[in-house]
C-alpha cells in the first residue's frame, strides 16, 4: 500500500535538534541507517541516501536546509 504525499515541518528545540544530529552524523560515519520519527511516523532513512544542504534568501529571511534524499 503507498502512502500518501505529505510536506510537515516539526519545530525542535535546540538540544533535540543538536541530537537528532549527531545520531545522524555518527549513522552516516559508521555506513548505517538512520531512523527518526516526525509527527508519529517512523522514518528510515537507508545509508545510500545524497545528502545536500540548501539555502534560500528572500528579502531579509534566510533559510538553510539541510536534506537526505532516496529511493527504496
Amino acid at each position: 500500500m503507498a502512502k500518501k504525499p505529505r510536506d510537515i515541518t516539526a519545530s525542535y528545540s535546540k538540544d533535540e535538534f543538536v541530537s537528532k544530529l549527531r545520531r545522524l552524523a555518527a549513522c552516516i560515519e559508521n555506513g548505517e541507517n538512520f531512523e527518526i520519527q516526525i509527527m508519529n511516523d517512523r522514518i528510515y532513512v537507508p545509508d545510500h541516501a545524497e545528502f545536500t544542504i540548501e539555502h534560500e534568501r528572500d528579502g531579509d529571511e534566510q533559510e538553510i536546509e539541510f536534506q537526505m534524499r532516496w529511493k527504496k
